[in-house]
Parts: structure tokens; sequence; C-alpha cells
């Protein structure tokens, strides 16, 4: 099942639920966190609901599934990881997106977390290729791919425009082995 969460050494990782809105609407409520991302920080806990029915829909429809984190013993919702899309009709490849509290930035979490995801990716559903949208500018999530063996292959202009402005998108791939 799509939603069935990787293993990732130190964390507890499952799909998100109604239960995760107030936390998800902490992490999502600070401006760092949410400052690359094509979201406003939300400001009520519908907002989260809204961000929790779509990743559920995504699920149903196995175009894609988002896990909650957080360490062994510890409730509150630390970040959140997964795959915004995955592709098995025309293509088998998968977008990977994360996002991470930022009282956890430069504390290894991504690092310990991604190379499960990515095997769920490669390994259990066999996609060939994996991407990262990534807005210009986020040099953690640039540096955190290419340790993960994701490279840049270019830059979409413009891609994006949220936040009253036009946002470029760095294209990041790794490819199965």
């Amino acid at each position: 099942m799509i939603t069935d969460p990787p293993r990732a050494d130190g964390f507890e990782l499952r799909a998100l639920s109604e239960a995760d809105a107030p936390d998800l609407l902490a992490l999502f409520s600070d401006p760092e966190v949410c400052a690359f991302m094509d979201i406003e920080p939300l400001l009520a806990e519908a907002e989260a609901l809204d961000i929790i029915d779509w990743a559920e829909a995504q699920a149903a429809q196995g175009l894609g599934v988002r896990w909650g984190i957080r360490r062994p013993g510890e409730g509150r919702l630390i970040g959140t990881v997964g795959f915004n899309r995955i592709e098995r009709g025309r293509g088998r490849w998968g977008e990977i997106a994360y996002d991470l509290a930022r009282d956890q930035w430069g504390r290894g979490v991504m690092s310990a977390i991604l190379p499960a995801v990515i095997a769920r990716g490669f390994e259990d559903w066999g996609l060939i290729r994996l991407e990262a949208m990534v807005t210009e500018g986020n040099e953690r999530s640039c540096a955190l791919l290419r340790r993960m063996g994701f490279r840049q292959e270019g830059v979409l202009a413009r891609r994006g425009f949220w936040k009253g402005q036009a946002w470029d998108q760095l294209v990041f791939a790794r490819l199965a082995d």
C-alpha cells in the first residue's frame, strides 16, 4: 500500500491524518519553514486540514503520499516527507518533497530519512527516476539533495508564482542504479 511508510532509523514515519492538524499548523505557521514553499504561513487549523485532505486524496488515488515525521517517544510532528507525485503510467518517476521544523534544521533528520524514502521509490515501487523541485535560493535543500546523489539538471525560469512574485525552480534528479 502506498501509505505504508519506509523505516528510518531514529524516526517514526506515518501517513498524515486529521489528528496531525494542530502539529501541521504549528509547523507551517513558521514563516522561515514556509520561506521557499508555495504556501503562505498557515493561520488556522482549517488550512492544515486542507493540506491533509490533499495528501489523503493523493494517496487514495495512488498519485502521491506524505508521511509525518516524529522522533520515537515524542508526539510532536517535526516535519513531513514523501512524494508529491508518482507517475507510473507514462513514466516511472516520482517527485520527492520534504519540510522540517526550524528547531530540527542541521540535526541530520533528512539525511537519516531520505535514504529510506529514496529506497521506497526505487526498490519497492520500481521507479527509475526521482525528482525534486527546489525554489531558487534554498541552498540547504540543494546541498541535501546533492549529498543524496541528486544532481541539478536545470532551472525552470519563473515556473512558480506565489507570494506575489515569480520563482525559478531548480530541477534535481537521481536515476535508479
